[in-house]
């Protein structure tokens, strides 16, 4: 087994034990992966398509978990990945193109997989600051990090890691 299978394999574990009070969503199927890309304008890393297409659209991960693929609202839940990502390129912050929010931490913060790299770091966009220039922090190195992370409670987002300061990165836009 890889190091991504056993990582996928805690994930979903993890996910269903975290979902007591409701069901996981069922994993997107291969059609909505297509269309969610075709959308987008470029793939998603493997690692976060096999978490969508093998684990559940949505709704696990830390916090309020990761957001639907690609039907959000829609069916009355949260905004879709396609959404926010359709949303945040149309709006003043200048998103950059190849940036996906897939999970919302509220007061406009998003995490982020930069699919533009190999390593599908995870970057955390944090627009409260109050200035524009700085609102992008590297939050994990990559994807299966990030995940890690989540699966340890070492996030800065644990409660007993609120000291925890992530880095300012500069994040081009395209």
């Amino acid at each position: 087994m890889t190091d991504i299978e056993e990582l996928l394999d805690r994930v979903a574990a993890q996910a269903r034990t975290t979902r007591p009070w409701d069901t996981l969503p069922a994993p997107a199927s291969a059609s909505t992966l297509a269309a969610a890309e075709a959308a987008l304008g470029f793939p998603v890393p493997p690692l976060l398509a096999a978490l969508y297409t093998r684990i559940g659209d949505g709704g696990f991960g830390p916090e309020y978990g990761l957001l639907p693929l690609l039907d959000g609202n829609s069916s009355g839940g949260e905004p879709s990945v396609v959404e926010e990502y359709a949303g945040m390129r149309g709006s003043d912050w200048g998103w950059p193109e190849g940036v996906l929010p897939i999970s919302h931490w509220g007061c406009g913060m998003y995490a982020c997989v930069d699919c533009r790299g190999e390593s599908a770091q995870v970057l955390l966009f944090e627009p409260n600051g109050g200035d524009p220039d700085h609102v992008w922090f590297l939050d994990s190195p990559s994807l299966a990090d990030w995940l890690t992370t989540w699966l340890d409670g070492t996030g800065w987002y644990e409660e007993d890691n609120d000291d925890m300061d992530l880095a300012p990165c500069v994040v081009h836009r395209t």
